[in-house]
């Protein structure tokens, strides 16, 4: 490999990988959160928050990825009357979309974490004079994160190599750039510079996430 010529491609994928990262770092910390609060809604004894929160799992789970952006980047703007309002930048429509279905598959997630702990734990607190509200976060939502955190770093990788479908409505990323120069040079090589920078994002989001697993695990 010629390692003049790698440095010659490597800013511009670099720049791509600002992408990647600014997508990661939006994505994450918002479906997070969204994913709980869908679980909760699944939970609910609510039957039509219930079966809302149920459809909408289906629905984002059931779908591909890239569908769903290409409907929220081409196809809002086609609904009837609002959608002139609902225009989105590439960037915005691949937020939007790496969020909504990341926070399903976090929903998913996060209720086998909520099976998993024994009924006996909500008795025990009740016992003790703990609100449901005490109950939740000093107890449940503690070990349900121990129980979720390997899953939840699975999901964190994969959302790393997923951003790669933004190319799909022009959004430039590592792919893309590395796409054009191969097709401008007729060399393979860029596409093993990105498989690196992919690979280096996800050990360093790997790395981070056991890190958070050791510390979670012996407090």
């Amino acid at each position: 490999m010629d390692l003049s010529y790698v440095a010659r491609i490597l800013p511009a994928l670099l720049n791509g990988a600002l992408t990647t990262l600014a997508l990661f770092a939006l994505v994450l910390p918002l479906s997070l959160p969204l994913g709980f609060l869908i679980t909760l809604c699944a939970s609910c004894r609510f039957k039509p928050v219930k079966w809302l929160a149920q459809a909408y799992i289906f629905i984002m789970r059931g779908t591909p990825l890239m569908l769903q952006l290409f409907f929220f980047y081409f196809g809002l703007p086609f609904i009837p009357v609002i959608g002139p309002y609902l225009r989105l930048t590439s960037f915005s429509a691949a937020a939007l979309s790496f969020t909504l279905n990341y926070a399903a598959y976090f929903a998913e997630i996060f209720r086998g974490g909520l099976l998993s702990i024994d009924k006996g734990q909500y008795e025990v607190s009740h016992v003790l004079g703990l609100t449901s509200f005490q109950t939740m976060t000093r107890v449940i939502i503690p070990q349900m994160i121990r129980v979720t955190l390997p899953s939840i770093g699975n999901e964190a990788i994969t959302l790393v190599k997923d951003t790669a479908l933004v190319a799909s409505i022009a959004l430039p990323e590592i792919l893309h750039y590395a796409k054009g120069i191969v097709t401008r040079d007729f060399t393979t090589t860029p596409f093993i510079v990105a498989a690196f920078i992919y690979l280096l994002i996800t050990f360093i989001v790997t790395v981070l996430f056991k890190f958070v697993e050791r510390k979670v695990n012996y407090e």
